[in-house]
């Protein structure tokens, strides 16, 4: 068998499937010669997409755009709106506002950390609209970016909300019809390995045995290869993160005219909290909870009551539910041999940020940029591969937790999640740095972090967190302030700018529909 690797076959559908192999074909000219790199993606017919979580980050713009689908087809086709960042409800007991952490970092953030001279005003201001002009676009629910904006591109950075289902019918038929990704429909029923471990071919139900030299399971949790053949083990993290269930619905708009949110609404509950995600034509909602604190019936009636509250009908009951079970955690090696896990068959923690298909666009970039040209390269670019998401999967979770400790909440989910047993080492390290100075570019050390600073000072003080030490006397501490108020000014008229210029995420969408965006 040749050493080169040049047949990459994929193991499973869905969103994490045909991403993965709308990257790879995208990246590599895909002919009949030996030197072509061929896409196969083997999907069972007996599977369908569960689509937990319905959020994107603004990367997915990027990844759309690289694999050359048009931004007009996918927003149509999926239902899909625009999502600005994610706006918290409840997380506090005595606080009845919210904050938002918006995908656009403060102004100025390249050269001026906003968080010292905020620190120093009124506790009534909030930070994330002293900071960020885009915030001013949330309350009236409107869009970031015009009719005559080109696709992908916006006057305020964005993601998308989506419909998964629909998500993966799409990429399949681009990749299928444009990127020359060969499809099959069949169940996989045994795996031909080579002397050395490698996985040779998969041998299923409808075909002759497909041959390949890099292999990458989308299986799902089940894990077809990683799990079941190559049996990696799973770190399980539900002792830092509890929730272990889902409860979801889908909830139809009052009217076609119905505004859609421009954030993911996630509301805190007793022993979980709500998302609350607008489409175009329905809003996808879900309660995440831990199975420890709460039974599956007392969360679908609060799921219900959550609905009831928004709609102001009584008629709730009658919108079906499903709970979805799943155990939060990752395996311990996501690149093994010449098996690369992505999607679920990798891990997952819970739906809170949205990380999911975040980490499968990583994972398939990754792929496709480092791809090795011969199976002796492999085991270093699996390394590589292995310390990065490792990593990756480390700050989700300490970010993750930050939203659960400063949390005030008095029921036993959220003072168990403030016990410190249940934080990892390195969140309570970063806690201890910033009860004397804020968090800003140094704090991470690499180009390419999942959550940078910026982040990080969204949640921190959109929940009130407050220095516990005299933070360091700056010579220049004072020129730092003024700079600092100065751009605070400048956000409240770039805000009122944006007000006036965009529409509103419906009437937007409505035209997109019609007329379409243009294309670069």
């Amino acid at each position: 068998m040749s050493s080169s690797v040049s047949r990459i076959v994929i193991v499973g559908g869905g969103s994490a499937g045909w991403l993965a192999a709308g990257v790879i074909a995208a990246t590599y000219a895909s002919d009949k010669t030996d030197n072509g790199i061929s896409v196969t993606l083997v999907e069972s017919p007996d599977i369908n997409t569960i689509g937990v979580g319905e959020g994107t980050w603004p990367s997915m713009r990027r990844t759309l755009e690289r694999i050359g689908l048009s931004e007009t087809d996918f927003l149509t086709f999926c239902d899909a709106s625009f999502k600005q960042g994610t706006e918290f409800f409840n997380w506090r007991a005595a606080d009845t506002s919210s904050y938002t952490h918006p995908f656009s970092p403060p102004l100025a953030y390249d050269h001026c950390n906003p968080a010292p001279a905020f620190l120093t005003l009124s506790d009534d201001l909030r930070f994330d609209q002293t900071v960020c002009p885009q915030t001013h676009l949330f309350k009236k629910h409107q869009a970031p970016k015009q009719i005559t904006s080109a696709e992908y591109a916006g006057a305020s950075n964005y993601g998308y909300h989506l419909d998964a289902s629909k998500f993966a019918e799409i990429l399949k038929k681009h990749c299928i019809s444009q990127l020359g990704v060969k499809h099959v429909v069949a169940n996989v029923r045994d795996i031909v390995s080579q002397d050395n471990g490698d996985i040779a071919a998969l041998k299923t139900d409808r075909t002759d045995p497909i041959d390949g030299d890099l292999f990458v399971d989308c299986s799902g949790a089940r894990g077809l290869l990683i799990h079941e053949h190559y049996n990696i083990g799973f770190k399980a993290l539900d002792h830092l993160l509890f929730n272990n269930r889902a409860v979801a619905t889908q909830v139809p708009y009052a009217t076609p005219e119905s505004a859609i949110a421009s954030c993911t609404q996630a509301t805190a509950q007793e022993n979980g909290w709500i998302w609350d995600i607008g489409l175009t034509t329905r809003r996808g909602v879900g309660y995440v909870f831990s199975s420890h604190h709460q039974s599956d019936e007392l969360a679908i009636e609060t799921l219900h009551r959550y609905v009831q509250n928004a709609r102001d009908e009584t008629a709730v009951g009658q919108l079906p539910s499903r709970v979805i079970s799943f155990q939060p955690g990752h395996r311990s090696a996501f690149w093994h041999k010449n098996c690369v896990a992505l999607g679920m068959a990798a891990g997952f923690i819970e739906p809170l940020e949205a990380s999911a298909l975040v980490l499968v666009e990583l994972g398939a970039a990754m792929i496709a940029d480092e791809l090795p040209p011969h199976r002796a390269a492999m085991t270093r670019v699996s390394q590589r591969y292995n310390e990065r998401f490792n990593y990756r999967w480390d700050r989700i979770v300490d970010f993750l937790k930050l939203h659960y400790i400063l949390s005030d909440r008095a029921e036993s989910y959220w003072q168990d999640h403030r016990d410190r047993a249940s934080i990892p080492e390195s969140l309570i390290e970063q806690m201890q740095a910033w009860s004397y100075r804020t968090p800003w570019h140094d704090d991470h050390y690499h180009a390419d972090e999942m959550f940078p600073s910026a982040s990080y000072q969204y949640v921190l003080y959109g929940m009130k967190f407050k220095p516990t030490q005299p933070t360091p006397a700056y010579r220049d501490f004072q020129d730092r302030l003024n700079q600092s108020f100065r751009i605070f000014q400048n956000v409240a008229k770039d805000g009122q700018k944006l007000e006036q210029a965009m529409p509103t995420n419906r009437s937007l969408l409505t035209k997109i529909g019609q007329y379409g965006l243009k294309t670069i």
